[in-house]
């Protein structure tokens, strides 16, 4: 259809859904302080919450792939009783409230919680208002979008090469390691890229698990929090200047995989 023919009650809306979106994000960018902007990005707070960001969504990542993507080819290759059930809690986090998600890892893993109780006592260990606190809340509301990804990709990918690989007598794992794995690893890419984004701009689950503690749990998310309850407007939208350009950049990488028509 040309684009003179679009019909007006669909192109109407359209047009204001894009006004919408891009809005805020104008907004964003002409209240930035351009002039002072790269003083306001080597400030020590600024900095710090950067490198701490980059460094909790990226453990986060890690731990999501190590426990994200064997989860993925249970759900997607094995028939087990209550796999739909299994499938719903996944992505539970998903619509979960970030608070909530934070209060519930309070109750496990908090020093009185179900878990936390017991690696306290026995091992010494305090996950709550830890850096360590941290990645755990990312990873809790990051690890199902990886799961998602990788479970469609396993999917989508042909058996053929496995059932091959099998008749050729390759075991489960070599198979999984070396054929399964290269079939699906665009999936895994994209869905690593989309935990580690999530990952960043976690906010709620961290600031209720972790607190925030500059330099220990305060991340670029709940820096912007507190920069903007301080009264100080410019140094907020600088932060969130930084966050939106990582999100672009994001988008921009995965734009052949999910915005590219086929």
């Amino acid at each position: 259809m040309k684009p003179g023919r679009v019909p007006v009650p669909l192109l109407v809306p359209a047009v204001l859904g894009l006004i919408f979106l891009i809005l805020p994000l104008v907004g964003l960018l002409a209240r930035t302080p351009w002039g002072s902007l790269l003083d306001r990005l080597t400030e020590p707070g600024v900095v710090a919450a950067l490198r701490l960001s980059l460094l909790t969504s990226t453990l986060a990542t890690v731990l999501c792939l190590v426990l994200g993507v064997p989860l993925a080819w249970l759900l997607a290759r094995v028939e087990f009783p209550g796999r739909r059930l299994v499938r719903a809690l996944i992505t539970v986090p998903l619509v979960l409230p970030p608070v909530v998600g934070g209060i519930a890892l309070l109750l496990a893993l908090g020093r009185r919680g179900l878990v936390g109780q017991w690696l306290d006592s026995t091992f010494g260990i305090t996950l709550p208002f830890t850096t360590a606190g941290v990645v755990i809340a990312e990873s809790f509301v990051a690890l199902p979008f990886l799961v998602i990804a990788v479970e469609g990709a396993l999917r989508g990918a042909d058996s053929r090469y496995e059932e091959a690989a099998a008749t050729l007598g390759s075991g489960r794992w070599t198979t999984f390691t070396h054929v399964t794995l290269p079939l699906v690893a665009p999936g895994i890419a994209a869905g690593a890229v989309l935990c580690w984004a999530r990952a960043l701009g976690e906010f709620g689950a961290t600031i209720t698990f972790a607190g925030n503690y500059p330099g220990v749990t305060q991340t670029m998310p709940l820096a912007v929090y507190q920069t903007m309850e301080s009264g100080d407007l410019e140094g907020a939208v600088v932060l969130s200047l930084i966050l939106l350009v990582v999100s672009v950049a994001i988008l921009a990488g995965l734009r052949d995989r999910w915005l590219t028509a086929p």
